[in-house]
Formats: structure tokens, sequence, C-alpha cells
């Protein structure tokens, strides 16, 4: 007996998430301009806007995801892991010979081109793992948005604090790293990740609750891991070349589960001398499935018949909320914009803060800021894991509506962008961390929850199309908005470009964009509002289900 696994088995299943996981651990280099922008600024004498247009044209890069979302439902999953690891290999390829000095600077609007590159491969890995992952899993949506966007999360600590630990912070190496190994994971994860049958027993979805537990155990090892390393003052060479070491495993250690599954198998087909024909006939047809309220209630089309005439005339209604829509049909309805402004409150906000974290701790005296990138990641993922695992389990218990969550972050980064404004002692810590809880927050609930307003048979589309508001909020929030209120405060220096020192550089970007969130939490109530019924349908299937399970 050899050790084998097919991909419709839950050894491959598992391991198609591993493969995820990993994918979205290297995904997150979007929110690491921070991390190389100075180097950019200096390089290429440029002004606060200048700069800030060049984070605002690697965030349109997002706008063009709208190609994966269409591509989703006709290529393959390995196919669209492929595009977006060749196109970020070439996006900051080409930025890492500029900033290494390998070639001169190239003209302003050629490195537009590029950033825009780097930043829309993100959004074919992204989409190959979401769609994938969530169709695999559609019974547990939450806690599988939730790790998956936490990694994303952490993904920039990680880049962040392995770059310091090995090559001090250079910003050339850093951006070698971005080039190089999420292309490198990609055509790892082409060999596992596949879209395939969901459970279609109560006990493997009990199991996969159990394996998500794990998973979620062993991603807040690593939050914390990365924590302590960041707020534990500067490192040797050899300590931190260990700390990288102990990160990779940790990185790797989620396929724990593939693993224990195909041992498990294995002892178990050793040790019982079951019939072949008997265990295939334990799977159920995928037709049987039970996925969410959506698919419980059937497409209805009104049959008008006249007496001895015509044949039968067959009128589609309009999908309601919870059935399948096309990207036509959810633009159509009110809860689409709701929530595409609600997001755009609250991501548009967050972005501003993560491209401009570099000039912020400058202009408040701080020399090196990759602590705060770091904080921001980290605190991110706690956002996006407990979030996504919370509201999960708030629709199971209660009922209620997965928006709700994002209200509440509404009003924390609100609180968070007037403690920024105020410019007191440590308030960039407290900033950092509370942008980044908000942030991941609305991320992992706003995912999931397009999904279930919406339907999943076109959900690469639909996400894609919602996610235009990350190109949308960082030109208006960060390019225009913040680019020039620092540029009308800042003073010219002598190479051409600007700097901008005090407190006053931002304060007036925090306190607009504090109201922004104010704005984004009404609409957040308002969704909440007009999706409970929804939510109770979705409680009522789950606990009918529940309890014909406990019956039979």
């Amino acid at each position: 007996m050899t050790f084998v696994f097919s991909y419709n088995s839950p050894v491959g299943k598992w391991l198609g998430f591993v493969a995820a996981i990993w994918v979205q651990a290297i995904s997150g280099n979007n929110y690491t301009f921070s991390n190389y922008s100075d180097a950019l600024k200096s390089l290429m004498a440029l002004t606060q806007l200048q700069l800030n247009n060049l984070s605002v044209a690697k965030d349109v890069g997002k706008a063009f995801g709208i190609l994966a979302g269409l591509a989703s439902d006709r290529l393959s999953t390995p196919v669209i892991l492929l595009i977006g690891g060749i196109e970020g290999f070439i996006g900051y390829g080409v930025q890492w010979l500029v900033v290494s000095g390998t070639i001169k600077p190239l003209p302003y609007w050629v490195m537009c081109i590029f950033l825009c590159m780097g930043g829309n491969s993100t959004t074919w890995m992204n989409t190959a793992v979401l769609v994938t992952c969530i169709r695999n899993f559609r019974k547990n949506r939450g806690p599988v948005t939730g790790i998956l966007k936490g990694y994303v999360g952490l993904s920039t600590a990680i880049f962040t604090d392995i770059c310091s630990a090995l090559f001090s912070s250079d910003p050339a190496t850093f951006l070698l790293i971005l080039a190089v190994v999420p292309f490198t994971v990609c055509l790892t994860a082409i060999v596992f990740l596949r879209e395939i049958p969901p459970s279609s027993t109560s006990a493997e979805e009990k199991e996969e609750v159990k394996y998500f537990g794990v998973i979620n155990i062993i991603a807040v090892i690593i939050a914390v891991y990365l924590l302590v390393f960041d707020i534990s003052g500067t490192h040797g060479k050899v300590f931190s070349q260990i700390f990288a070491a102990i990160l990779l495993v940790l990185i790797a250690s989620p396929l724990f589960i593939p693993i224990h599954l195909m041992v498990k198998n294995f002892i178990r087909e050793n040790s019982e001398n079951l019939d072949v024909e008997g265990n295939n006939n334990i799977a159920e047809p995928l037709l049987g499935v039970e996925e969410t309220v959506r698919e419980e209630v059937e497409k209805k089309e009104v049959v008008v018949v006249e007496e001895n005439t015509v044949p039968a005339v067959v009128e589609k209604r309009p999908p309601a909320i919870g059935e399948d829509h096309t990207i036509f049909e959810a633009i159509r309805t009110l809860d689409f914009w709701i929530l595409f402004v609600s997001f755009l409150c609250g991501v548009g906000t967050g972005l501003t803060v993560m491209n401009n974290l570099g000039q912020m701790g400058l202009a408040l005296g701080y020399v090196d800021v990759s602590i705060f990138v770091s904080l921001t990641s980290i605190w991110g993922f706690f956002g996006r894991i407990i979030s996504g695992s919370v509201s999960e389990y708030f629709i199971k218990k209660a009922a209620v509506p997965r928006p709700i969550w994002n209200a509440a972050s509404q009003i924390l980064m609100a609180i968070g962008y007037i403690c920024l404004a105020m410019a007191m002692p440590g308030s960039l810590y407290i900033g950092s961390i509370v942008v980044g809880i908000c942030y991941g927050v609305r991320l992992a609930i706003s995912v999931p929850a397009a999904s279930e307003l919406f339907g999943l048979k076109y959900y690469g589309l639909i996400y894609n199309v919602l996610i235009l508001n990350l190109p949308l909020g960082s030109f208006l929030f960060s390019g225009l908005l913040a680019g020039l209120l620092y540029d009308a405060q800042a003073t010219t220096t002598a190479d051409g470009g600007n700097t901008c020192v005090g407190a006053h550089c931002y304060r007036l970007v925090f306190i607009v964009m504090a109201i922004a969130c104010i704005v984004g939490f009404g609409l957040d109530i308002l969704l909440s509002i007009r999706t409970r019924s929804l939510y109770g349908k979705i409680y009522a299937s789950r606990k009918s289900k529940k309890t014909s399970t406990i019956l039979s």
C-alpha cells in the first residue's frame, strides 16, 4: 500500500487548502508599499502627491481584477494562479531593477504601469484561492474567509520581518523577495489547488470545523511570534536566522492536517478488510449536497398557461437576495451599492494609512517605520481571523446579520483616526493597531457576506467588482486627499522633492477619514436591517438540518 491521494478526497481537499494558505501568506505585497516608498521618492525625486499617485497606480491594478473575475468562470484554478505569479514576477521584478540601481530610473508613467501590474497580480491569486476554497468549504464560509484573509494580513509582516531579519530592511532586497517568492509559491499551489465537491455529511462538516480550529491556532501562534519579534528590539544575525527558520516551519505546519488524514486512511485501509463496492456506495451524490439558504430556495418561474392554446409562457422574475445573481442583476440592487459604498469608507481610508505610514512616521519623528507596517499587518490578521469565526458563530446561534460586525469596525476605526489626529505620544502605535484590526474585519466580513447575498455561481466576478473600491478609495483618500493636503503643508527640498515634519501634516486627513467611517457605520446598520430576514432563513435552515441529523 502506498500513500496516494485523489483530488476529490479529503486529503486532496485539505492539501489544496494548505496550498491556498501559502498563496495568501505571500499575496499581501500590495500592503508593503511603505517599506520601499521612501527609496522610490528619493531615487526619482518625487513630491508626496507624485508618490501617492504611484501607490494609487498600484491599487488601480486591482480595478483590472474584473479580468480575473471573468476568467474564474472560464479558466481553471491552476491557469489563474500561473497568470498571477507571472504578472507579479514582472511587475515587482522591474521595480527591483530600478531600486537596486541595475537599470536607470524609468519614466514616471512607465513605473506606474509596472506598479499596476504588481497590484493586479494579487487579484488573480486571490480570485483563484477565494472562489475555489469557498466553493470547496461552502458550509464554513466565515472561517475559510477569515483564515485566508488573515494570512493575507500576516503576509506583510512575514515579508517585512524576514527581510529585516536577514537583509537589514534593504528595499532592493525586499522587492526581489516580492518578485520571486510569490511566483514560486504559485507554481507549488498549481499542483494541489482544485475545485472539488464540498462535504456531504454531518460528520465531514464537524471534521472541517475541527481542522479549521487547528489552523486558527497555528495562525495565532505565527501572529504572536511575529509580534514578539517586532517589539523585542534589535537582534543579532544568528538570532534573526533562527527566527526566520522557525517562521518558515510554522508557515508549513498546516501540512500536518492532510498528512494526518493520509496516515489515518492508510491505517484504516490496512486494518479493515472492506469490500470496495461497499465503500463506493457510502458516498452521496453531489446533487444531494445542501449548500445555503440560497441553494435551498429554488429559482421560481411564473408559468402562465392559457386554456386550449399555445405552450406555456415562462416569465423569469429577478433573483431574490440569497439567490444566484449575475453581476448585472447584482448591481441593480440597492443592497449591492450599500455594501460597496460602506466597503469604500472602510478599506479606502485604511489603505490611505497603509500607503502613507512611511511619511506619517517620518512626520512624527520616527526614523524606522517598519514596526508600524508590521503592527498593522499582524493586528489586521487578528481582525480577519476572529471576525470570520465570530460572525459565523453568531449566525448559527442567533441569526445575527454578518454586516453588523462591519458597523462595529467602522466606529472603532473612526476612533482610531481621531486618536491619530490628536498626535499624542504613542498615537501612531495605537492607530496602526486599530486600523489594522478594523481593516481586517472589513475584508473578512464583506467577502462571505457578498456570497450570501448574491450567491456563489458568479461570485468570482462579483467579488472583483466589489473590490473596485480599493483603487477608488486609494485614489480618493490617498492620491487626492492625503497627497494634496500633505503637499500644502510641506516644504521643498534641494533635490526637487518635498517633506513635512509635525503633527499638522496629516491632521485634517484623519478628521475627514473619521467622518467617512461614520457614514460607513450608518450604511452598515442599514444593510444589517435589510438582511435580517436572509440571515433568519440561514439560521432556521441550519437549525432544522441539525435537528433532522440528531433525529436520524
